[in-house]
């Protein structure tokens, strides 16, 4: 009985070992698993559990001893996630001395009637703004916002309010030419909402959304994006847009990108490519023929030579869009840019070309038919150091927007591509002064001329002689939480 009574004990107390033994193993590699409690099991050890063991007899009783350490620090815990507010805002006050007035000069009657203003640079700021106004404004206001989701991950959302001293009234409630409500209160719209992937290869982020375009504006820090872009390199986007952007190349829009290097460790060469809606921040309705059916690929290479004093950037851009009428037939633009700027201390000198090529862009008013157009835009700048905290800048752009232009004839624009107007040669010029107190903090004495010339033939029907708007600033443009 004694005998039958100890080998039932034996046999029930390893039962209760085993169990024990499992469970304590599968709740330890159930821990390492899931990460809630990072342990390692060290070792596994057996003794005995009975004095007088007998192998015939009774089975040994065994138990599972763990040791548990715990797991080396992660080394990521030393990175920081990025949460960050930030904005920038520019304006000016502004005196009007002198606006581009349509006067028809064959017949010496306004085309618009007495004093009308002129429709000519519609693309600029101050396109129908009457001679002698003078106004506080602002022309930029950003609030952005940075999110690090992890090291791989980022967001990025920037909310923009960019009205314009031309913002007008069709009717009672559309406001046009400006981020304005009805009521003609500032407001704000996004401008960029995208998650960037870092590294989705070495060297390569990937991102989705609404972004920058490598037209000229793309410059992030801290990515495999470029820093060297015609707009971050000219530095004076408060004085006026570059000469691409002043024309109406898309500076953002939604889609997908690659920003990458071809030299990870340095990056002093890279490429960007970018497929997109080419509608900017529209929304575009489903209805809409060019929703869901053309896309716009953008494509830049960039380069940084003899320790980051010269850049060099290639661009091009390619859309297909839909027939404005059936008579029109199938549209499409494209433009090849390139940018070059030498940056030194005692000075910095940017060039900037491109040429941009529209099918089916016009209509010849005379012979009825359809014609392509190459529009053509030379801008080259200056800026440098007079003394500490104080700066100067100048700038030149010429642009003709058809170089295939006859001006015996007359043209019509067929393509709604920014405010393209074929019949206007214009010169741009500024120049001013920059104090900075702080480097977060500028003011900005300049002034602002934009000149046209009329392709047509004086003698022909619409032509407008030669005229200019001249305008005298105070800008101040200021930075925070960057």
């Amino acid at each position: 009985m004694k005998k039958t009574f100890t080998k039932l004990f034996s046999t029930s107390l390893l039962m209760g070992l085993t169990i024990i033994g499992f469970s304590a193993k599968a709740q330890s590699t159930s821990l390492a698993d899931n990460g809630n409690t990072p342990a390692t099991v060290v070792k596994s050890t057996t003794s005995a559990s009975h004095a007088d063991y007998k192998p015939e007899t009774i089975p040994a009783a065994t138990s599972t001893k763990i040791e548990v350490k715990a797991k080396a620090a992660d080394p990521d815990t030393a990175w920081k996630p990025q949460r960050r507010v930030w904005g920038y805002t520019f304006g000016d006050f502004y005196y009007d001395a002198h606006s581009d007035n349509d006067f028809v000069g064959a017949t010496g009657v306004p085309e618009g009637g007495a004093g009308a203003l002129s429709k000519r640079g519609a693309e600029t700021n101050y396109s129908g703004v009457p001679t002698y106004r003078n106004a506080f404004q602002f022309r930029r206001v950003y609030l952005g916002y940075d999110y690090e989701i992890t090291k791989k991950f980022k967001a990025e959302l920037l909310l923009a309010s960019e009205p314009s001293a031309n913002t007008g009234v069709n009717g009672t409630t559309s406001i046009q030419n400006g981020d304005n409500l009805v009521d003609n209160k500032m407001s704000f719209y996004i401008k960029n909402i995208n998650l960037r992937v870092r590294d989705l290869w070495t060297g390569t982020d990937f991102v989705i959304g609404e972004m920058s375009t490598p037209g000229f504006a793309l410059n992030e820090g801290g990515t495999n994006g470029p820093t060297s872009l015609s707009e971050a390199t000219w530095s004076y986007r408060s004085i006026e847009k570059t000469i691409t952007d002043f024309h109406k190349n898309n500076s953002y829009d939604v889609g997908a990108a690659l920003q990458g290097t071809f030299d990870p460790s340095t990056k002093n060469f890279g490429y960007v490519v970018m497929l997109g809606n080419n509608s900017q921040a529209s929304l575009l309705s489903a209805a809409n023929a060019n929703t869901g059916f053309y896309k716009i690929v953008y494509g830049d290479l960039w380069a940084k030579l003899f320790d980051s004093k010269l850049y060099i950037d290639l661009y091009a851009d390619a859309a297909k869009t839909a027939p404005a009428t059936a008579a029109i037939g199938g549209q499409q633009h494209n433009m090849f840019k390139v940018f070059a700027s030498y940056n030194s201390k005692p000075i910095t000198v940017g060039v900037e070309a491109y040429t941009q090529m529209f099918t089916n862009g016009v209509a010849n008013t005379v012979t009825k038919a359809n014609e392509d157009a190459t529009a053509q835009g030379f801008s080259v700048w200056v800026r440098g150091a007079v003394a500490k905290n104080l700066n100067y800048f100048a700038r030149f752009d010429a642009y003709n927007p058809d170089t295939k232009f006859n001006p015996a004839d007359s043209y019509a624009a067929n393509t709604n591509y920014g405010s393209y107007n074929p019949t206007v040669k214009e010169e741009f010029y500024t120049a001013g002064l920059d104090y900075t107190p702080y480097k977060n903090v500028h003011f900005e004495p300049n002034f602002w001329l934009d000149s046209y010339k009329d392709e047509r033939n004086a003698g022909t029907t619409g032509y407008v002689s030669p005229d200019h708007t001249l305008v005298f600033r105070f800008t101040f443009f200021f930075t925070f939480g960057k």
